[in-house]
């Protein structure tokens, strides 16, 4: 089986959010990390090969500090990568990003793309719906488990209030993993060692702008909330400010 993973830089959860000039994204002096939903892709992905044979591939977009989300993918047992360079890609919108990844896969044959159900910076959930589109391959989202059968897969939906779905999907398909599918391993030492030998192939944006046209997405400015804070004594008798308190609490805040 030949399963094909992409994977997101993204800033640190605890980082602290510098923006640019523009106000449109962060600064690059910020700490980045691998996208957690894209981690769990990663995991699942490598059991699926452990089950079934095969070759786990990684992909990623974004400028070269992006790499170093490839290389951790290698080092926890990924058989190569597929890096699309260039400082452009981060202003693409999903739908485009999932254009480019479309064009820098077109010659290969996988079975399965794995994304995560979501991204921990811009939380759309569309690149991977999308690639699916653009590939003319069936999908399923918010997978947890993945069981392969005599006519493709059979996988687990997470749905609303506790409720789960089982889908029968050909192959091949695009799948979105949801957080908590597995329990993620570490890159030991050997594989370390062994991903500064793996390959990795790099694609500049220069080779698949043809397939970019203008994001259908925009963001015209973000912005850091400014604390405020406001005290507000309420008077009178106990039984009055007990009442007046419940219908703030009711009412105003939306707690109640």
């Amino acid at each position: 089986m030949k399963i094909l993973v992409c994977m997101k830089q993204v800033p640190q959860k605890d980082a602290p959010l510098k923006l640019n000039e523009a106000g449109t994204w962060i600064r690059e002096d910020v700490s980045y990390e691998v996208n957690e939903p894209d981690a769990f892709a990663l995991e699942e992905a490598l059991r699926q090969r452990e089950k079934h044979s095969g070759e786990v591939v990684v992909v990623t977009a974004g400028p070269a500090r992006a790499q170093q989300v490839l290389r951790e993918a290698l080092a926890k047992g990924a058989d190569r990568a597929i890096h699309l360079e260039g400082d452009g890609l981060v202003a693409l919108d999903a739908y485009n990003t999932a254009r480019a990844i479309a064009a820098a896969i077109k010659d290969e044959k996988f079975d399965l793309i794995f994304t995560g159900l979501q991204s921990d910076d811009y939380g759309y959930a569309q690149t991977g719906v999308i690639l699916a589109e653009i590939l003319g391959w069936p999908h399923a989202t918010i997978i947890m488990q993945i069981e392969k059968n005599e006519g493709g897969i059979r996988v687990k939906r997470e749905l609303e209030a506790g409720f789960f779905q089982f889908v029968d999907v050909p192959l091949p398909a695009v799948l979105t993993i949801q957080s908590g599918i597995n329990k993620l391993r570490y890159a030991t030492l050997i594989g370390i060692k062994q991903a500064k030998a793996k390959p990795m192939r790099k694609v500049a944006l220069e080779e698949v702008q043809s397939a970019i046209g203008s994001n259908l997405q925009k963001i015209e400015k973000l912005y850091i909330p400014q604390k405020s804070k406001n005290t507000e004594f309420l008077e009178g008798a106990p039984a009055e400010v007990a009442k007046k308190l419940v219908d703030r609490l009711k009412n105003e805040v939306r707690v109640l």
